[in-house]
């Protein structure tokens, strides 16, 4: 296996604890063939250095990416908090009592 890269981050601008985002992240939309490539996958960018990871309820890979995280985490290969997760909300769907607290 190749060595991790270094992914280059930046500081959220009104960050009080210099908060550093990975600036290359990954996607996780899956082509919705097989959810266990999309799990593969994460793992696999992680052991590569990913740390930043981008969903959406839309794409249906929250459970997928949920889960290789978890993995990856239990296997010692980052901490929570070396993951940067991001996800989006619809239009449609951007009303408080359909949004988890």
């Amino acid at each position: 296996m190749a060595a991790a890269i270094e992914i280059p981050t930046k500081v959220l601008p009104n960050s009080t604890c210099e908060l550093r985002v990975p600036v290359i992240g990954m996607g996780s939309a899956p082509d919705f063939t097989c959810k266990k490539d999309t799990k593969e996958a994460i793992i696999e960018t992680i052991k590569q250095g990913y740390r930043h990871f981008d969903t959406a309820a839309a794409y249906g890979s929250e459970t997928a990416l949920g889960e290789a995280l978890k993995e990856a985490r239990d296997l010692g290969l980052v901490t929570r908090e070396d993951l940067f997760v991001t996800s989006k909300l619809w239009v449609t769907e951007n009303h408080p009592h359909l949004v988890v607290p």
